[in-house]
């Protein structure tokens, strides 16, 4: 099921240039937070940040021509302080417990390494179009700092979109307190209008390609209500001594 979904997904991209053409301007902000050391990428699926990151290493839970390594990002195949980032785009989501995962970043990065999360991001425009069009849930009321018991039944997609909202906006003052160490140096709201109107890997395009650099244009205004309308959080955590 993973394999076919990441399958699909790879010739969605490699078929539709309005979707490569918002995902690079995505891709470039999270190579500009990124520190020197070694990169690597948990849940690196469709293995595109390698068009911007030669080095990274792309990894995921099942195997791939195009990536690197088979890991889990709640137990990483990583020596303890030998990481530079951890990049994790559409990933933190999926993860059944995310604090197994900070329990990793904060063990395999170095002082300065830093965790670079792009992810849904709950607004009142994006809730209704991530809970109706789009096949995987969204729980505003689960705690991700609460451990749960794993399930036998689970598979790689499960998920829910409300992880990264929660966990950096209600929950921000918890997880500093669990993670003194992991500091949150960046938050942005973003994706307000291009990104819908793309469709995504699931829908057809509402944007036609000309459309797409005026529209890019209009985000930075869009982003100053990113709390109203932004679909997409990028978050730069920085590893404490």
């Amino acid at each position: 099921m993973s394999d076919d979904i990441l399958h699909r997904h790879r010739t969605v991209w490699q078929q539709k240039p309005v979707l490569r053409r918002l995902y690079e301007d995505w891709y470039r902000e999270i190579v500009a937070w990124l520190v020197p050391g070694r990169t690597v990428e948990l849940g690196g699926g469709t293995g595109n940040l390698k068009e911007y990151v030669p080095t990274v290493c792309c990894t995921d839970v099942v195997m791939l021509p195009w990536l690197n390594v088979v890991a889990d990002a709640q137990r990483l195949p990583f020596q303890s302080e030998s990481l530079g980032n951890l990049v994790l785009f559409d990933a933190l989501h999926h993860i059944e417990n995310v604090t197994l995962f900070f329990d990793e970043a904060q063990r395999a990065l170095r002082v300065g390494g830093r965790i670079v999360v792009m992810d849904p991001y709950i607004s009142w425009a994006s809730w209704p179009i991530y809970r109706w069009l789009h096949s995987e849930p969204v729980d505003c009321l689960e705690d991700p700092l609460v451990f749960k018991p794993q399930r036998a039944d689970r598979v790689p997609f499960d998920a829910n979109q409300a992880i990264a909202t929660t966990l950096f906006e209600r929950n921000q003052p918890q997880f500093h307190s669990r993670y003194p160490r992991l500091a949150v140096q960046h938050i942005r709201r973003m994706a307000c209008a291009a990104y819908p109107l793309s469709g995504g890997f699931d829908h057809p395009s509402l944007l036609p390609q000309w459309m797409v650099m005026p529209m890019l244009r209009l985000e930075p205004m869009l982003e100053r209500l990113g709390h109203l309308l932004a679909f997409r959080m990028l978050i730069v955590i920085e590893r404490q001594p």
